[in-house]
């Protein structure tokens, strides 16, 4: 240990020098590189070593200096921070005392709180009861339809709420008596058919002073329409399309009827079913559902309906001509084919047995066609429109499939909807295709009987030339 002292100090002694001389060395080095590269000249080492000793003077000063500061600033900061200390001491004085009254006054308010259990003693349960029946209440009487003309009902529950759950506060015995009053008013009107003034919200948007008529707790009409009543604005509004005729029409006798029983229309469910009722989708918006293919389909039903009418009363004048002609068989006329076909007959005579059949197969021939003119067109949309309405279907599932990928199933009821909208263009199509095939049946045993009557004429005709032929 003593052998290594010596060695050890050595290089302490050596580092000490070094660093001294950096000090002195660098402040030199700093001045000579500030100046301008222009201005440098070489110096001797005199020169240089003058230079660092004026350094280290400036730096002792300096030094001197900030060493005078941190004196006097150390004075300052001895002050505040005994400033600080007496502060500190003054504010643990004051936290004891807080300290001390917070205590005091816990003691207090326990004493009082027992001494308030002791006042209450039963009482304590039937406010707690009470209490709950205020808070329910007050919801209730927000969401009531006689919410419209008694709109204070449900703050004063509220703050009857409030103020039972509060252990500072008793209520008294008028409050507790206005409530069991709102409750039973509540009770009485939900039996009443009242009228009354109010504001409605029309379906343009606007709101209108109107005479209103409320069904216990169920309904309220005005000027022949149901009202929807908002519990969020308590607002009344019409509804946005009226429902079904049947209901609609029993809104003038109870608005009219100042006594008595009348029938109407009663929603128990407080306007939900009305509601949905609304949102079914009438003819024409099933109709719209259908799109370009459900037009498509319409159109062909219409233009089959068309054709088979023309026909039917083409086929029905021609029965009547034949008709006629039956009864006139000896003055034939071209203005019917009955008569065309007597025609051939009276204009041969003398012809004989075969040709005259020939002749007059080819007049009925000829006549047969002309009855089921259009007929094909009709059988045709009977086939074709329920394949449309199948094409449809197919291309609105196919898009209700693309959106259940897109948006996934989250709401069934889109899901359904888009289903639904693809079965209307089946349905478009049965219900064109079912009166196509009766109507196609109708024209051509129409057309089938009128060609028979021709067959049947001809034939006695033929059977009349035999008989001349043979007593000839």
């Amino acid at each position: 240990m003593n052998l290594q002292r010596p060695f050890q100090s050595g290089h302490v002694l050596a580092a000490r020098v070094l660093v001294t001389g950096l000090l002195f060395v660098l402040p030199a080095f700093l001045m000579v590189h500030s100046q301008p590269l222009h201005a440098a000249e070489p110096v001797t080492m005199n020169e240089l070593l003058e230079q660092v000793k004026q350094g280290g003077g400036e730096d002792a000063a300096e030094n001197k200096k900030r060493v005078a500061a941190f004196e006097n600033n150390k004075t300052e900061q001895a002050r505040l921070l005994k400033e600080v200390e007496l502060a500190r001491i003054a504010q643990d004085k004051r936290s004891k005392i807080l300290e001390a009254a917070f205590e005091d006054n816990d003691k207090k308010i326990a004493e009082a709180e027992k001494a308030l259990d002791d006042r209450l003693g039963g009482l304590k349960e039937l406010f707690g009861v009470l209490q709950a029946a205020a808070g329910e209440a007050s919801g209730q009487f927000e969401s009531s339809l006689t919410h419209i003309q008694y709109p204070d009902r449900p703050a004063f529950a509220s703050e009857l709420a409030q103020k039972l759950g509060a252990t500072s506060k008793l209520v008294s015995i008028n409050e507790i008596e206005k409530f069991w009053f709102e409750l039973q008013r509540e009770m009485v009107e939900s039996g009443k058919v009242v009228k009354f003034q109010g504001k409605v919200i029309t379906k343009e948007g606007e709101e209108r002073e109107q005479t209103i008529t409320r069904i216990g707790l169920f309904n309220t009409v005005s000027n022949g329409s149901y009202l929807i009543f908002n519990p969020e604005t308590g607002s009344l509004s019409e509804l946005s399309r009226p429902p079904h005729a049947r209901y609609v029409a029993t809104i003038g006798g109870i608005e009219s009827a100042t006594s008595g029983m009348v029938p109407f229309g009663l929603d128990v469910s407080r306007g939900q079913i009305l509601s949905r009722l609304v949102r079914k989708a009438t003819l024409e918006e099933r109709v719209e559902q259908g799109g370009i293919i459900g037009y498509i389909i319409l159109g062909l039903g219409a233009f089959a309906l068309l054709i088979a009418v023309w026909r039917l009363s083409a086929l029905f004048l021609a029965s009547m001509a034949m008709g006629g002609q039956s009864r006139k068989l000896d003055k034939p006329s071209k203005g019917n084919a009955l008569g065309r076909v007597l025609q051939v007959y009276h204009n041969n005579p003398e012809a004989d047995l075969e040709t005259m059949e020939l002749r007059l197969g080819e007049a009925v021939l000829k006549e047969t066609p002309k009855f089921n003119r259009f007929l094909a067109i009709i059988k045709i949309i009977a086939v074709a429109s329920p394949l449309l309405g199948l094409l449809g279907t197919v291309t609105g599932m196919i898009n209700t499939f693309q959106a259940i990928t897109l948006f996934g199933t989250g709401d069934p009821q889109v899901m359904a909807g888009g289903i639904s909208q693809a079965l209307v263009t089946t349905v478009l199509g049965l219900v064109v295709a079912i009166p196509a095939v009766l109507l196609f049946a109708l024209t051509s045993g129409r057309a089938k009987r009128l060609s028979q009557v021709l067959e049947e004429q001809a034939i006695g005709m033929v059977a009349e030339h035999s008989e001349k032929r043979a007593a000839a």
